[in-house]
C-alpha cells in the first residue's frame, strides 16, 4: 500500500533503526519505547489489521509468530521473557494500520 508508513519503512524508503529483515518480515526499534527493549515486527505483506486477517492468512500469521520467537530469543536475547503484544483497531491501541508485534522486554514488566 503506497501511503503506508510500515509498507515505507520495509521497503526502505523511510528510515529506521532496523534489528532483522528476511524476504518476508521486518522488524525495528519503536520510536516511542514503553521498555529497555521495544521492537515492531511487520510482515512486508499489507494487512491493516489482524482483525481483517482470513483464513489464507493463517500461514502468514504463523510465520509471523515464528519470527517474532526467533527475534527475541536469537536476536535481541531476551533470555529474561518479553511480551508480545498485537493492537486492533483504535480501540485496542492500534495507530498504524498494518499489522504489527510488540516485541517488550530488557525489564520485568508489570501485569
Amino acid at each position: 500500500m503506497s501511503d503506508c508508513l510500515f509498507c515505507k519503512i520495509a521497503a526502505g524508503e523511510i528510515p529506521s533503526n532496523k534489528v532483522y529483515e528476511d524476504d518476508d518480515f521486518f522488524a525495528f526499534h519503536d520510536i516511542h519505547p514503553k521498555a529497555p527493549t521495544h521492537v515492531l515486527v511487520i510482515p512486508k505483506f499489507h494487512l491493516a489489521t489482524l482483525a481483517d486477517a482470513t483464513k489464507e492468512d493463517s500461514a502468514l500469521l504463523g510465520q509471523l509468530m515464528d519470527r517474532v520467537r526467533h527475534i527475541a530469543d536469537e536476536v535481541l536475547k531476551l533470555d529474561a521473557g518479553y511480551r508480545v503484544i498485537i493492537n486492533v483497531r483504535e480501540g485496542g491501541g492500534q495507530v498504524v494500520f498494518h499489522i504489527h508485534v510488540h516485541i517488550l522486554g530488557g525489564k520485568r514488566l508489570p501485569f
